[in-house]
């Protein structure tokens, strides 16, 4: 069963350490998580455009959200975060570690 990612960042926020900062998009509206920073895009006005400075501080922080996104969709390939993860649940952060050290290092990171 699939489910929303908003659903699982508000189930699994407790587990973010203090002082995280939270970049999300604008699906994210009203998401909020005690001790950490949530940063969202601004949102055009109807009937109007952004000021220049928001329309920078979105660009800058879609560079910094894509970055993110293309290294979940490398996890994905692996099929770790895809669908049902059906090995040893114990197993399952000691897999997800190895295989984002693959994942950073066919990257360069």
């Amino acid at each position: 069963e699939q489910e929303h990612d908003l659903c699982l960042a508000r189930r699994h926020a407790h587990h973010l350490p203090a002082g995280s900062v939270c970049a999300v998009d604008l699906g994210y509206v009203g998401f909020r998580v005690e001790g950490c920073s949530v940063v969202m895009p601004f949102k055009k006005p109807p009937g109007r455009d952004l000021e220049p400075e928001q329309m920078e501080f979105n660009q800058r922080l879609a560079k910094v959200r894509v970055k993110v996104e293309h290294r979940i969709r490398s996890l994905k390939i692996f099929r770790i975060l895809k669908g049902v993860y059906r090995g040893r649940r114990r197993r399952f952060e000691l897999r997800l570690r190895l295989i984002a050290a693959l994942v950073n290092r066919m990257i360069g990171g």
